[in-house]
């Protein structure tokens, strides 16, 4: 009597699958091909499933508006979209947010290239004094939260008609500022160019290093003046630096929360950022999630912009066999004048904010600026019912010390996971690149980048509000806090890796091979000690935006699971500037303290591979 498998398959067709199975487990024995499918999984889940989570739910008709219509919970319906498109709320909810976020990218974007671009070129291109403090000063301005300048204009310019107490300058100089220079569009604009200006002067420092000093000698040799060599030379190699440098700036600041929502939703001045988070705290969840998709749609657009631009773009050849000299410009009489803009520049876009700050900490009364209201109780006070409700300074208070607790635990987890996961990813995209699975991977790792961070956090709290598979419910959980950052760095950390490996022979691995050595051994003692540079750089990257990261986490946090910079918001809205302004400071201290330790471990790391 045959076998089951005899009597229900032809034998033909019994060949035919067990080769098909054989193929299957062979392809699967290949790590390579097993980290692909793992991460195509986990990417699809955590990417893609959640935009389609939060796209079909705008369309689903929710629980608490299913009594007023009579139709069930889930039915098909518009409602949502036609309140954020066509009703009577539409202006305030979605056109006037959308045309003021448009209005401060476009700005700030121009600004930023502006600032970057003058910065770029004096510190590249001229014989400014001092070139590597400046180029360091200017970098730091990145690690300092966006936030943090606006807390700090905040209390500079604050007046007593909105504010409650006067800030500096109306204490200083008797004049109350005017409600537009204290908050809304200028301020919003301003502070956000200071930020966002070091995108601009990094991509355009690098497009001015590549220019060799040749090109603008020979124009000199042939009578060009200065005026015609910038135009006529210098400035069109340059052009192809500044459109990524715009975009980049453009979809950070329309996606920027922080700083918006404490220069703006104080005078009802609303972005699509704010407007989502308020959308939220008036359980209005699912319009939230329209604009949020708005959102992504246009940050979306950008980058696709960009890479059109990049695509059509006409290239030049700067670069040679020969190596050039630079030709510095000689800023002559103009030197002492040029130095000293830059300088109070720096002074006042990087020091005077954390000053501001440092200075705010230590006030008891706010607004009055005399020795006599100076005090550290909002550093190692003790509680004291007389002050701030009773709330102990920040080395005393349970509260903040559980928040920095969660601040490092949640950066050191992601960065890690983060940067493990990018070092794979970056691995299989590298040695994939004409493979389907690896152009996939690298297209859908980038997605969360496109994501503003409110917006993805509006995201992934629909999707985890309610058990997802084999995952229970993650809201309220450190848990979610460390997935949602996870997915938000990984495309720093997957192009650091993939950068890496691309510079690593593949001979090396092939020799491993022929030798035996498994994947996992030649991995590890091989790929990884040759990529160490990119790994390293992508932790502390990774690190020092978890740090500063406000918007990201702010709709998904609870007491339990504060942060540093969820404990500044909730303590800057209850009106204690001064601990979150000491709380602000903490973070700072932290993030130039960590830079400054990598910086050293990574010279002598470098040193210690010379000398060997």
């Amino acid at each position: 009597m045959g076998s089951i498998a005899e009597m229900t398959l032809p034998r033909g067709g019994g060949r035919k699958l067990s080769l098909q199975v054989n193929r299957l487990v062979n392809y699967i024995r290949n790590p390579q091909n097993l980290i692909s499918v793992i991460s195509i999984i986990l990417l699809l889940y955590l990417v893609a499933l959640p935009l389609w989570e939060i796209l079909s739910s705008t369309f689903q008709l929710q629980f608490r508006d299913a009594a007023k219509t009579g139709l069930p919970e889930g039915s098909l319906t518009l409602r949502y979209w036609s309140a954020t498109f066509a009703s009577s709320i539409s202006k305030a909810m979605f056109y006037k947010p959308l045309m003021n976020s448009l209005l401060i990218s476009l700005t700030v974007s121009v600004l930023g290239i502006t600032i970057g671009g003058v910065l770029a070129w004096l510190v590249s291109r001229t014989d400014l004094p001092m070139k590597k403090f400046f180029s360091f000063i200017l970098v730091v301005a990145y690690m300092v939260p966006s936030w943090c300048k606006a807390l700090a204009w905040e209390v500079i310019f604050k007046n007593n008609r909105i504010g409650g107490y006067p800030g500096m300058f109306q204490a200083v100089f008797g004049i109350s500022p005017p409600n537009w220079i204290s908050y809304g569009f200028f301020p919003i604009v301003v502070t956000l160019s200071l930020h966002y200006f070091v995108f601009s002067f990094l991509l355009i420092s690098s497009a001015l290093a590549s220019i060799g000093g040749d090109l603008e000698e020979m124009a000199e040799i042939t009578g060009a003046k200065r005026g015609l060599i910038l135009r006529k030379i210098t400035f069109p190699l340059v052009i192809p630096a500044i459109p990524p440098s715009f975009i980049l700036t453009f979809s950070k600041a329309i996606g920027s929360f922080g700083v918006p929502a404490f220069l703006g939703m104080k005078v009802n001045y609303y972005t699509l950022s704010t407007m989502i988070y308020a959308n939220i705290r008036n359980r209005m969840t699912t319009q939230a999630f329209t604009l949020g998709i708005v959102l992504i749609l246009v940050a979306s657009f950008t980058v696709y912009l960009n890479q059109k631009a990049i695509g059509k773009r006409k290239s030049f050849t700067t670069i040679g066999g020969k190596s050039t000299r630079k030709n510095f410009i000689k800023l002559k009489k103009l030197k002492p004048v040029i130095t000293l803009l830059v300088m109070a520049f720096v002074v006042f876009g990087v020091v005077l904010p954390l000053a501001v700050l440092v200075l705010q900490s230590v006030m008891l009364q706010p607004g009055v600026y005399s020795l006599d209201n100076l005090t550290l109780h909002f550093w190692i006070g003790e509680g004291n019912g007389a002050i701030a409700d009773g709330e102990a300074g920040i080395f005393h208070n349970p509260r903040i010390w559980k928040a920095l607790f969660n601040t490092l635990r949640l950066v050191t987890l992601v960065s890690l996971i983060a940067t493990v996961a990018g070092v794979l990813l970056g691995y299989i995209i590298s040695r994939g690149r004409k493979k389907l699975s690896g152009r996939f991977i690298e297209q859908i790792s980038f997605t969360p980048m496109l994501i503003p961070s409110i917006a993805m956090s509006t995201i992934y709290l629909s999707m985890f509000s309610k058990p997802q598979l084999f995952i229970p419910v993650l809201y309220g959980t450190f848990a979610l806090l460390v997935l949602i950052s996870i997915v938000k760095y990984l495309p720093f950390a997957v192009r650091s890796g993939t950068s890496s490996m691309m510079q690593i022979n593949t001979e090396l691995e092939e020799a491993a091979r022929i030798e035996g050595t498994p994947w996992v051994k030649s991995f590890v003692r091989l790929i990884l000690p040759l990529a160490k540079g990119g790994v390293f750089s992508a932790f502390l990257l990774i690190f020092i935006s978890g740090m500063k990261e406000l918007a990201l986490i702010m709709l998904l946090v609870t007491p339990e699971t504060s942060t540093l910079t969820s404990l500044t918001y909730s303590y800057t809205e209850s009106g204690y500037e001064q601990f979150s302004n000491a709380i602000t400071t903490l973070i700072i201290f932290i993030i130039i303290t960590v830079n400054f330790i990598a910086r050293r471990v990574s010279k002598a790391d470098i040193s210690k591979g010379i000398g060997g």
